[in-house]
């Protein structure tokens, strides 16, 4: 019966943390944040925008107006989450933060806390949507696009989570 030696325990221990470490640095790649978080919700804000349109330019309201306000916002939200994305692809620097709100927050030499801000807003218009009956106006297109958002974020957190649960074993 051979044994183990403890430095072939420790050789295998070392080689499993860096894979460990690899994974880990994969969950906080701009790129993987992009596509997980920032796409979503940016999905969520634009398929908000529409519907507020759509439901404000049926009563001339000034909800159009904010409809469209918040339109502008998802859009540019989502050419900076993917210009992240991409940046973080072809290994370029980041030049911008994710969303409009973390860029304002660069001002204030804060923007981590504007994006925890702009977070709690997307979760506000998930909330809302859902409770004001505005999620059943999407047509299926819309529709498909919310449920892919959804999965992706949801799925991508519970796959970081039950990495991270792992980890500690």
């Amino acid at each position: 019966m051979s044994s183990i030696s403890p430095d072939c325990i420790e050789n295998q221990k070392s080689i499993c943390e860096r894979e460990s470490d690899r994974i880990q640095k994969f969950f906080i790649r701009p790129f993987f944040l992009s596509l997980t978080i920032g796409i979503p919700f940016c999905m969520y804000k634009l398929l908000f925008g529409v519907t507020a349109v759509r439901i404000g330019s049926a009563t001339t309201s000034p909800l159009a107006t904010f409809g469209w306000l918040v339109l502008a916002w998802a859009g540019i939200d989502l050419l900076m989450n993917s210009g992240r994305a991409l940046s973080d692809l072809i290994h370029q620097p980041e030049r911008w933060e994710y969303c409009t709100i973390a860029q304002a927050g660069r001002f204030f030499h804060m923007p981590m806390v504007f994006l925890a801000l702009d977070t709690f807003l997307s979760f506000v218009i998930i909330c809302f949507m859902l409770w004001s009956g505005w999620i059943a106006m999407l047509t299926p297109t819309e529709s498909y696009l919310w449920y892919g958002a959804t999965t992706l974020n949801l799925l991508s957190l519970s796959v970081v989570s039950l990495y991270n649960e792992i980890r500690k074993v």
